[in-house]
Parts: structure tokens; sequence; C-alpha cells
């Protein structure tokens, strides 16, 4: 295998596995900043050592044992192996002979998951909701500074100051890396019910590179979703986030073509919809309507996920019924964003002119002013009204904003489409 092969190899295998490696170290040594140090050493040793001895069959277990070595070596140079054999009692290559404590310690956990853990950390209240959210989308999902500040359409240093500043305080503060129990665990829960939707959302829609979506980043919200329901089963925004989640996820198949291309949701072929994911949805929210609490925000966007979900066909959809929840998750959860899609249904409700009314009255919002999906939806209310000459240039400035390649690719097919349209109308 040539190197350049190997290097992408070790790419891939660091987004798959840098979560899991994260966390596990962190459970080890307690403080999430030495952890992902200790991860990054793990990486730069298989970008050295990979290209001469090849991939082993197991590379999530290698990174993982050259971190734990690492781990090791800094607590003896640091001369905290004492007070550290506890917390490395559970493994059992470096267990001593009172080992037995930290491992009943875990057993003694209603969740032992250390990616929970993680989340749970990273969502600790001495850091700001901002925070809370980068840091674990760099912990848990691996993303660049670049594509979180992307998916929060704030300048990149911004969120390389919250990222250090959040492992600073975590590591000033000493916060235990654990599952919080009974109220201080219900109080982290919507930043971590936040986090979860993040990272899906960055599976579903990836913000920048070469594919449109990341499934194993929807697999691994979801996986982590149905941990929590396991946790908080009677809570309704638990069971919206996964209901959401699941319903969305149900799509993921028919989202593209065979060449990674982008399909719109009116354009998808309806019968490679994952049916028992669509099915778990559904199930969801029928408990939450049991349980009284369909007016949070995840429950909300769920019921107009099944809105989509129940119909089987595009020109079924009950756009009149989305339009009126989008409406009601903008008084429980306002937001420009919120109102945008908003717009989109008014418009397949009413019309493009109803929604074109909409889209512009959100052109001065500043969080807007660089998200290219305002462009791309005016782009194609305007398209709907013949009026291909201002689609086409919304489409180009859509396209220039949007830094994922597929993505941008598609609309700049869209703003070739205009043009074409617009010389047909002279």
């Amino acid at each position: 295998m040539m190197a350049t092969d190997i290097h992408r190899t070790v790419e891939a295998v660091w987004r798959i596995e840098s979560p899991r490696l994260i966390a596990g170290l962190a459970r080890m040594v307690r403080d999430v900043g030495l952890a992902e140090e200790l991860a990054q050493d793990a990486l730069v040793a298989a970008l050295e050592r990979w290209p001469e001895s090849g991939v082993p069959d197991n590379p999530g277990a290698w990174l993982m044992t050259t971190a734990k070595h690492r781990a090791i070596d800094q607590l003896r140079r640091k001369k905290l192996i004492e007070r550290k054999h506890e917390a490395l009692a559970h493994e059992p290559e470096f267990a001593p002979a009172d080992g037995g404590l930290e491992l009943e310690a875990m057993l003694d956990d209603d969740i032992g998951d250390d990616l929970l853990r993680l989340i749970f950390t990273a969502c600790h209240p001495v850091l700001s909701a901002e925070s809370r959210a980068a840091l674990t989308l760099r912990l848990m999902g691996g993303l660049t500074t670049d594509e979180i500040a992307r998916a929060f359409l704030v300048p990149e240093p911004t969120i390389a100051q919250r990222i250090v500043r959040a492992k600073r305080t975590l590591a000033d503060k000493q916060i235990p890396f654990e599952v919080p129990r009974g109220e201080e665990r219900d109080e982290r829960l919507a930043s971590v019910l936040e986090v979860l939707y993040l990272i899906f959302n960055e599976g579903y829609a990836a913000t920048s590179g070469d594919d449109w979506m990341r499934p194993e980043l929807c697999s691994e919200a979801m996986r982590l979703g149905r941990v929590l329901t396991g946790l908080a089963p009677q809570e309704p925004e638990v069971l919206g986030l996964l209901a959401l989640m699941e319903i969305q996820a149900s799509r993921l198949r028919a989202r593209t073509t065979s060449n990674g291309e982008p399909i719109l949701l009116p354009d998808q072929d309806r019968s490679r919809w994952d049916p028992l994911l669509i099915r778990r949805g559904l199930a969801a929210l029928e408990r939450i309507e049991k349980l009284g609490g369909t007016t949070g925000p995840y429950a909300l966007q769920a019921a107009i996920a099944a809105c989509h979900a129940r119909a089987r066909t595009a020109d079924a959809t009950d756009w009149p019924r989305i339009a009126a929840l989008y409406a009601a998750l903008a008084l429980v959860m306002p937001s420009p964003v919120v109102e945008l899609n908003r717009a989109v249904a008014v418009a397949m409700a009413s019309g493009p002119e109803a929604g074109l009314a909409l889209v512009d009255a959100l052109a001065d919002e500043p969080l807007l002013r660089n998200y290219h999906l305002l462009p791309s939806v005016r782009g194609d209310l305007l398209s709907r009204l013949q009026r291909h000459d201002e689609a086409r240039d919304e489409f180009e400035r859509a396209a220039s904003l949007a830094r994922n390649t597929r993505e941008r690719s598609f609309l700049q097919q869209r703003a070739a489409a205009c043009a074409d349209a617009a010389r047909s109308q002279a």
C-alpha cells in the first residue's frame, strides 16, 4: 500500500476511533485535555509506523494500546502513578493489587459508557453553552475547529479559543470524569441533548469536506441517544431527540446518488427510506404523546419529520401542518434558522410568493449573513417564480458560501440550470 493510501487510511480510522480513544483515555487520566494530547500522540505514531509495518488488523486497538503506554509514561514522569492506580485498575495489563476498587465503582455506574461520560463532562455547567457544544464536537465528532465554526456560523478563532479555554477550565476545576446523578444530571441533560443533535446534524449534512454526509456520526449520535433514553425513559425531550434522529436517519440511503451527489427531499426514492427507523421514531413519538410532552423543541421537530415519513409521495406531504409546527417551534426556540425553515414550509403550503416574503424579511439577520442556505432557499423560490436571472445570482452566492464540495457543486449546477432557463425565456 502506498504511503498516501496509508495516510488516508489513518485519517479514516482517526475519524471513527478518536471519540472512543479520547473517552477511554479521559477515564484513565481524568483530564480531557491530556487525553486528547495522548490520542494525538498515538495518531502521530500511527503515521510514522504504519507506512512501514502496514495497517494493523485492529487499528483502533493499536491506537488505544499505544496511547495507554504513553499515558503510563506521562504519569510516571510526573510521579503521579501511585495516585492514578485506581484510575487504571480496570485495565488488566496495568492493574495494581487493589484494582477491584475502580472496577467496583464502574459496575456501580448506571450507564457505564465512556463516551457518555465524556459528553456529560464536556457539558459541565462550569462551561458556557457555546464552549460545551464546541468541545464535545471536537472530542466526540473529531471535527476540526473550522468545521465546528461552520456549524456554529462563527469565526474559526472564536471556536479555537472556546475549546482551549474549556479544556483548561475542566482541568483547573478538577471536574470529575463521570455521569452525574440526580438533579445535577437533569440540569446537564439539556446541554447533552443539544450536543448530540449537533453531532447528528454534522453527520446528516457535513459542513465541509468531499462527502455530503458522515453516516458514522449519525450512528454514534443515535447510539448515545438510545443510551440516554434508558437513563431517562420518561423524559419527553430525550425521546423527542431520539425520534427526530431516527426518522431523519431513515432517509440517509436516499439522500445521494451512487456517485455521492445530493438528492433533495422531493426527489428522493421513498422506497429506499429505512422503514425500521421510521417505525422506531414514530413509536417514540407515541410515547411522548402519552407523556403529554409534545411541546418541546425536539418533540416538535420530530413531529415535523414524521409528517414527511408518513407521506407516501412528496405531493402527499401535509405542508400546512408542517408550517404550523414550525410556527410553534419558533415560539419555544426562536431562531432565524427556524424562521428560514418555516418560510420553506409556508412556500410549499401557500405558494412561493408567501415564502419569499418571509425569506426577504430575514435578509438583514446577522446570523444568516454567511449562511449558504439563505440564498439557496431564496434561489429556489425565485426559480419557482420564473425569475431565473435572480435565482442564478442567489445560487451562485450560495455556492460561494458552501464549504462542502458536494453541496457547492450541486448549487453551481442549479445556478447553471437557471442561466439556461433565463436564456430560454429571452
